[in-house]
């Protein structure tokens, strides 16, 4: 297996990727807050029929360093970094595929170099989607809650109300894998991030810019995503929806309509290419 270990011309700093045994083109997977490569081991094996992935854990998550750097801490920053591994890997172009706050990363990511992929999918994702007009609020409320963490240590990262522990339709294999791996998350990690990443993480003003094929699995029963599924629709061009039985946990609860949606992505615009 190939290893971020492998690849100094990343850079010392590079949060951790590694490719996973497949067929076909590569395919990025980028979590969300406070999870990890686990998150996919329920699709891991089914997608290796068709693709080749590569999971990249964010910086202070699962495997991945803290840097001291707050400049690290954004999804342009991200998108530099993918794009280096992409070199790394010796494709031309390849597929990325983002959860959550790791949509944020990915449809960056594809906004910033639509020339290096076959095509995009993302979950349901509140940060990708945020206003605007709420950036100012959101800043303040990003920084008292890194101060919170910074302060409280691993017990304050207990009583966030997405850590995995709180998680109660995830698959047991699964689950414990996210609880084990939350345990080792490093609070400072966390704290820059909420700090310095996740108040301007926002792509919704840009979705009318993407140029690439690109898929939404949503999660029907997460309500409040709603709207948001709406707006993408609206606004994002060369946008597919394939709406599936799941809340926010699309990807682990609805894990064969999950993978079907993708297989079918891949092979169509693998086919267009």
């Amino acid at each position: 297996m190939l290893q971020s270990e492998d690849s100094p011309a990343v850079g010392p700093d590079a949060p951790r990727w590694d490719v996973h045994p497949g067929t076909g083109p590569h395919l990025l997977l980028v979590h969300g807050f406070l999870s990890s490569r686990a998150q996919w081991g329920p699709n891991l094996e089914a997608l290796s029929r068709f693709c080749q992935p590569v999971t990249l854990e964010l910086y202070g998550h699962g495997r991945s360093p803290s840097p001291a750097d707050a400049a690290l801490y954004n999804t342009r920053s991200y998108a530099t970094t993918i794009d280096a591994i992409r070199e790394r890997l010796g494709v031309e172009r390849w597929f990325v595929c983002g959860y959550s706050l790791g949509a944020t990363v990915t449809i960056r990511y594809a906004l910033t170099h639509p020339q290096r992929l076959y095509g995009h999918v993302f979950t349901n994702s509140a940060s990708a989607f945020a206003e605007h007009s709420l950036t100012g609020d959101r800043q303040a409320t990003a920084a008292a809650n890194a101060k919170r963490v910074r302060d409280g240590g691993r017990e304050a990262l207990d009583r966030i109300a997405v850590h995995p522990r709180r998680a109660k339709r995830l698959p047991p294999g699964t689950y414990d894998a996210l609880v084990a791996d939350a345990e080792g998350i490093d609070p400072e990690g966390i704290a820059m991030a909420m700090e310095h990443m996740m108040p301007t993480a926002s792509v919704r003003s840009d979705l009318g810019a993407n140029t690439r094929p690109a898929l939404l699995v949503c999660g029907r029963f997460e309500k409040r995503f709603a709207p948001n599924r709406d707006f993408a629709a609206a606004q994002m061009p060369h946008l597919e929806i394939v709406d599936v039985d799941a809340g926010h946990a699309v990807n682990m609860t609805a894990t064969e309509a999950f993978n079907t949606a993708v297989e079918r992505f891949v092979r169509a615009n693998l086919s267009k290419a």
